[in-house]
């Protein structure tokens, strides 16, 4: 359900177990309503956030510091394809990371002058997310210079590693478990879709079993597993959109990326969107497609994101999406009518 951490904090754990305890007794004993389990239910699903989660657990605001670490993608050197995905920028979907001139520990401390100067001051802790293109996509000891390097700044708390199914030999697997034992790390995995055809059309690179086996490795590390789907991809219905999200919410990860999809400048999307080959998402259809897909998602299941920031200067569609503040309380809006919220 939206924004809800089960299993990830040992006290709410507990207090879950308890209620869930209570609910057994009290309806052995008195035949419950519906409106009293329908309360219980809501009191379950709306009380603890992402946000709060964090907060309870390190004492303070926790802030995500995109990085940029230089990787390329075998989407594009030729080892998989060579454009890329279709719809991915020129800067491999990490138009808001630091530069890959700069080490880790800069692009750390650039990241806390850049979220002090947005939020008045206010200091915090942080998730080093490598997000710019595949963040696995190297030797393994330069993975484990450059994550170790994230890890010991004092002010980071959590590792996010932003990479593709097909780019977790089992050197790689290990050497996110070892760190796992050292502070958090959460892989990020950009899936977009379960259907072969839009996959094929979108440049993915690879089958639905890579994933498959991907989540399998990782949950058997304990690796915490955060999916990205897209939401619009041309020629999908909502009916496909709601597989993808009913077959990754049941493959056993833990979090969702939800994502608008962006048409970009200097994309192939961008050519065929000019072609008229295919519609933007309007937001009312995008509230009402992230809104159902958030209804159908277990309690165990974390949303990290009901949409995206497409960069101002390249974004060609949807120009909405720029109004974030209107977006996001559309979607509450929304939510809160379903029960969500």
């Amino acid at each position: 359900m939206l924004l809800c951490s089960f299993g990830t904090n040992t006290s709410f754990s507990v207090l879950k177990k308890n209620i869930m305890l209570i609910v057994f007794h009290f309806s052995r004993h008195r035949k419950p309503s519906v409106d009293s389990l329908q309360g219980l239910w809501y009191f379950l699903i709306t009380m603890y956030t992402v946000n709060q989660y964090l907060k309870d657990t390190y004492h303070t605001k926790v802030y995500k510091i995109a990085i940029n670490a230089g990787f390329t993608c075998p989407n594009r050197d030729g080892t998989v394809g060579t454009g890329g995905c279709i719809f991915c920028s020129g800067e491999g979907s990490g138009d808001y990371a630091g530069s890959p001139c700069k080490s880790v520990t800069d692009q750390i401390e650039e990241g806390k002058k850049q979220v002090a100067a947005k939020m008045g001051g206010t200091s915090g802790k942080y998730i080093a997310y490598f997000q710019a293109f595949t963040n696995t996509y190297a030797p393994v000891e330069k993975l484990r210079e450059l994550f170790t390097e994230a890890l010991s700044h004092p002010d980071v708390v959590i590792l996010s590693v932003a990479t593709r199914p097909d780019c977790l030999p089992e050197e790689v697997l290990d050497l996110l478990s070892e760190l796992n034992r050292i502070k958090p790390v959460w892989v990020e995995l950009g899936l977009q879709t379960i259907h072969e055809t839009t996959a094929r059309y979108i440049r993915r690179g690879y089958d639905l079993p890579v994933y498959d086996r991907a989540v399998a490795e990782l949950k058997k590390r304990n690796l915490y597993t955060i999916v990205h789907v897209i939401l619009g991809l041309p020629g999908e219905t909502d009916a496909d959109m709601f597989r993808t999200v009913d077959y990754v919410a049941s493959s056993g990860i833990r979090g969702i990326k939800l994502q608008l999809l962006h048409v970009l400048e200097g994309t192939d999307l961008a050519k065929d969107y000019k072609k008229g080959l295919f519609e933007a998402l309007s937001m009312d259809r995008y509230v009402y497609l992230v809104t159902e897909c958030i209804k159908r998602l277990p309690p165990d299941v974390t949303v990290h994101r009901m949409t995206g920031d497409g960069n101002r200067r390249t974004l060609i569609a949807p120009l909405w999406s720029l109004d974030k503040k209107r977006v996001l309380n559309t979607l509450n809006a929304s939510l809160q009518k379903a029960g969500c919220l």
